[in-house]
């Protein structure tokens, strides 16, 4: 779902995308929670439009902040990554993210790494615990001591697997969320001495409750289900007092979302898991942002001038069917 504000004869673009299975709100649950706070910033100039205190789910919540500061950017003649950061990084790497059968992974990796890549993100956990450890060693010797290699495995394990895996001694940054069940990762970390990283964990945790976490590696952050760019930064700051890496990462959105990804990663001077833009067949912005390279310059991607098309609108509607929220 798209939302554009106007005022002061600039406009924003925002993106709400609830993603199947991890967001607790529903497009639909998105829109209503829209369309009761909209009225509320009619008649507002750019400075005095604030986002609600409470009420609005995260997707929606980033979409409204995206659209904000998008207005604000265009008023102001400042491309959106300093208006969430005085000094954001001039360039951001991005993951390629691996997934699929290992002949198919192996494969991608080769033909990624040839593109440029030097940071990669492997799905595990959709295979016995042995296939995995082996795919990621054979992973590590194709890519060379050269790459960043990061691993997700959304919760697809059971304690004695996830043991099992660390004991294998693979070379690899962190795993997302190995665990089934999260409240054991502390103990894991103690017996396994596994590298993990924070990410369905974090949703709905206060970003002060990182503090209880002390044993994670890294935190893997999505504005879309943590609600918004501002509360993003948050998380992003109380991470890095605690000595966490830090990464922003998509959630499927749009090219309208996933700019705002990077201007947060180039705020945040995170790397970007924005790899699922390049699955997309088409995007509603029209020039297309070129996204799917390894590493992103900030200033080109935002000071290209680019529009929400109304023909690319008209199509997304007619393959729906004509209709939708």
């Amino acid at each position: 779902m798209l939302l554009r504000l106007e005022a002061e004869g600039a406009s924003g673009w925002g993106e709400a995308a609830p993603l199947s299975g991890f967001s607790r709100e529903t497009p639909a649950q998105a829109a209503r929670a829209l369309q009761k706070v909209l009225p509320g910033l009619l008649g507002l100039d750019l400075e005095e439009a604030r986002l609600p205190r409470g009420g609005l789910p995260p997707s929606a919540r980033f979409a409204l902040e995206l659209a904000l500061l998008g207005a604000r950017a265009a008023a102001s003649g400042r491309p959106l990554p300093e208006l969430l950061s005085p000094s954001p990084q001039p360039e951001v790497e991005v993951s390629a993210l691996l997934s699929g059968p290992p002949e198919t992974v192996l494969e991608e990796a080769r033909r990624m790494r040839a593109a440029g890549y030097r940071a990669f993100k492997l799905k595990v956990g959709g295979r016995p615990v042995e296939e995995d450890v082996r795919l990621v060693r054979s992973l590590g010797e194709e890519l060379g001591g050269s790459v960043t290699l990061r691993l997700d495995a959304n919760r697809a394990w059971e304690f004695p697997e996830a043991l099992r895996f660390a004991a294998a001694g693979l070379r690899f940054l962190y795993v997302e969320e190995p665990l089934r069940d999260p409240a054991g990762l502390p103990e894991l970390v103690r017996r396994g001495n596994l590298p993990v990283a924070l990410d369905e964990s974090l949703f709905g945790m206060e970003p002060e409750g990182l503090a209880g976490h002390r044993y994670a590696r890294a935190a893997v952050l999505k504005p879309t289900l943590l609600g918004g760019l501002s509360r993003t930064l948050r998380f992003a700051r109380a991470a890095r007092e605690l000595g966490m890496e830090v990464a922003v990462s998509s959630a499927y959105e749009s090219g309208v979302g996933t700019l705002g990804l990077l201007a947060l990663a180039a705020a945040c001077g995170a790397p970007a898991g924005l790899d699922p833009y390049r699955s997309l067949a088409r995007d509603v912005l029209r020039p297309r942002p070129a996204l799917a390279a390894p590493r992103l310059v900030v200033g080109a991607a935002f000071s290209a001038r680019r529009a929400v098309a109304r023909e690319a609108l008209e199509e997304l509607l007619g393959d729906a069917g004509g209709g939708g929220e």
